[in-house]
């Protein structure tokens, strides 16, 4: 059976712009229209509502110059209203030619927003149409709050829809306007249309307020719908619309009867770029396109993929443009640590594998994540921790700092199994730390080193939550001689005191 093509209407620009908070300039616009139409290759985008803004306007000439230069203009869209024809002058100066207008689809719209009869609506519906198509608009129609028409008032929907065969419509739009169907509902109520009107473009429009967006287009799409309008990480009203993404894998992955022309090797570049171009934030759990879905935490499932990929499924991640990754926190095993090295093209032996792993999952008692890059810090510090015999172990300490007063600490230090308690100020909290060190040696009449360098950084890119490498250098009082430490931790301080530990080790052994 030849699969039926199904055509991809992305509405980001519009009804994904009416995610509260969202506003994009006329450059980002016409950026993510470029992306959406050449790389990720969407059949259709509804670009704008007409009448908005100076700045919608001048938004919608931008993109429609673009699409003209570049033979794209018949799929660009416009949102536009039975108005007399003031929106379709409003296009026109715009130099858009295809109208998506917006009408009722319930009889409860209808009688209480527009206090109109039926045979009113469809009046003045048909002039304009009709002027649109003197004036060289293509006309596509919405029926708006059809999923509600549907249950409560479906003889005004078929009387609609009658209507509407005897006009020149390229397409007719069923918007789930506030996401109250069911996907039964969603393929009975599709069906029962498409069954009647076969010959008829249908496009069908999910919300998402139930969560059940993406099974409402797949149930639509069963029952006939020829068309699918998405946005870019499912944004849009109140809970969004059906998102992108997972429609596109969901089709790809379930449906063979279904052919479709998007490129699902963008969909993660340009779900970032509207991600930062509108501010809301990708969950890092979403399907897809969430920063944490193609990343393995278990290792029990980084040992099954070294075992012949037995947590892969046909969700791959270079699918998406996109790298599968192995965390490393106290659910780690051996075999995402492994991953992770092999990666940075490191290599451990059995017993030091063992000693990080261990570290590891210290850390991650304290720090959700380490990441890749905080592996080679990690592996230093282990490795430097094992080359010496511990008889020095700082207990506890108290950091205090307080606006307007010096910074002090308390610190409990065993020496050889005995315990010293001290206390001191300082310039800063290390600072204080070190001085409290100075008065335990003092009393034991032995002599701390100089400290001549002290260097800190973290992994590149990280963030502020990243693993801290503090590296002191030291210089021996009587030898002269300088040798280093280090010390790991997500707190500076913390990292700084690691280091100074091991030096205690050093020259008490």
């Amino acid at each position: 059976m030849t699969p039926k093509r199904i055509e991809i209407m992305d509405t980001t620009l519009r009804d994904g712009e009416q995610t509260s908070g969202v506003s994009f300039s006329a450059s980002e616009k016409l950026t993510i229209a470029k992306l959406l139409l050449e790389e990720l290759k969407v059949d259709r985008i509804e670009i704008a509502s007409a009448r908005v803004s100076e700045g919608e306007f001048q938004a919608v000439k931008n993109v429609t110059k673009w699409a003209a230069e570049n033979n794209y203009l018949d799929k660009v869209e416009v949102l536009t209203f039975v108005d007399k024809g003031v929106s379709i002058d409003w296009m026109i100066e715009a130099g858009a030619k295809v109208q998506n207008l917006l009408t009722k689809g319930s009889l409860n719209h209808l009688t209480y927003q527009l206090k109109k009869t039926e045979d009113q609506h469809f009046k003045e519906i048909k002039e304009t149409i009709d002027l649109a198509t003197e004036r060289g608009i293509k006309t596509n129609v919405y029926l708006e709050d059809w999923s509600n028409g549907m249950r409560n008032s479906k003889d005004y929907v078929f009387k609609f829809l009658e209507f509407l065969t005897t006009q020149p419509v390229a397409r007719i739009m069923l918007p789930d306007t506030l996401g109250i169907l069911t996907p039964n509902e969603a393929y009975e109520f599709v069906k029962e249309i498409k069954d009647k009107y076969p010959d008829i473009h249908f496009d069908f429009h999910a919300h998402n307020d139930y969560d059940l967006g993406v099974a409402n287009v797949v149930s639509g799409l069963n029952g006939g719908a020829d068309g699918l309008h998405l946005t870019v990480n499912g944004m849009g009203e109140r809970a969004g619309n059906a998102p992108m993404a997972s429609t596109i894998a969901v089709i790809n992955d379930f449906m063979p009867q279904i052919e479709i022309g998007v490129n699902e090797k963008v969909l993660f570049t340009v779900s970032k770029l509207v991600e930062n171009f509108s501010g809301i934030m990708i969950p890092a759990n979403k399907p897809i396109i969430g920063a944490n879905v193609f990343t393995q935490t278990a290792g029990i499932h980084a040992d099954g993929d070294n075992k012949k990929n037995l947590y892969f499924s046909k969700l791959m991640p270079e699918r998406f443009g996109r790298t599968r990754k192995y965390a490393l926190g106290k659910a780690s095993g051996k075999a995402n640590i492994q991953k992770n090295l092999q990666e940075l093209g490191l290599q451990l032996n059995d017993e030091d594998l063992i000693k990080v792993t261990q570290r590891i999952i210290e850390l991650g008692d304290k720090k959700e994540v380490v990441t890749k890059e905080d592996l080679p810090y990690i592996i230093s510090d282990v490795l430097d921790s094992y080359s010496y015999e511990e008889h020095v172990k700082v207990n506890s300490y108290v950091l205090t700092h307080a606006k307007g007063l010096k910074p002090s600490t308390t610190v409990s230090i065993s020496i050889n199994g005995e315990t010293y308690e001290e206390n001191s100020q300082g310039d800063g909290q290390f600072d204080a730390f070190m001085n409290a060190l100075n008065k335990v040696y003092k009393h034991i009449k032995l002599n701390l080193p100089d400290l001549i360098d002290y260097a800190v950084r973290i992994p590149p890119g990280s963030h502020s939550d990243a693993l801290c490498e503090t590296i002191i250098t030291w210089k021996n009082t009587e030898t002269k001689k300088e040798f280093k430490t280090r010390g790991l931790d997500s707190d500076q301080t913390v990292s700084a005191i690691k280091a100074t530990e091991k030096m205690l080790n050093i020259i008490t052994n």
